[in-house]
């Protein structure tokens, strides 16, 4: 397993929809081993292969306090999320030093292919659920600064400017 090194903003593969998986292979669970790797050296509790520069919709996740139940997801998609929201500040290392609060669906429902290969149904809450709807968003070529106001947006973007 490796630590990979994250593609940084602006770059344009951040911005496109990830490639579907057609199936679990050993290259498939090769890139997990390794996203898990990059999302425990940074330390985050989650990451889209497209952070990392692989175009496929594969995502990990790890809310645990022990750091310890990583989730493998293929293609996820949401299926139901709550009418009840949270906010919680999010960031990205593909944009180091720059964070904002975002609100989301306090819980969501997704659809996944699991590491074994089968379509699997899990529901996720709290830091979990934040997560796994911030990845959905890599998956779909989305920053989580997408979910503010234009005008925030651009005052978070001139921020990071400022810092190059």
């Amino acid at each position: 397993m490796a630590v990979k090194r994250f593609l940084k903003w602006p770059d344009k593969r951040l911005r496109s929809r990830a490639d579907e998986i057609t199936e679990i292979t050993e290259d498939v669970i090769l890139i997990w081993d390794d996203m898990i790797d990059t999302m425990n050296a940074m330390p985050g509790i989650g990451l889209a292969a497209p952070q990392i520069g692989v175009n496929l919709r594969l995502a990990v996740i790890d809310a645990s306090e022990t750091r310890s139940k990583p989730v493998k997801l293929a293609n996820p998609e949401i299926l139901q999320a709550s009418l009840e929201y949270s906010e919680t500040e999010e960031a990205s290392p593909n944009l180091r030093g720059i964070s904002a609060k975002i609100k989301r669906p306090k819980k969501v429902t997704v659809r996944f292919l699991n590491k074994k290969g089968f379509i699997d149904r899990k529901d996720f809450t709290g830091l979990w659920a934040t997560s796994i709807q911030h990845q959905i968003d890599h998956l779909n070529g989305k920053m989580f600064f997408d979910h503010l106001s234009r005008v925030k947006r651009d005052i978070l973007l001139r921020k990071v400017k400022k810092k190059k």
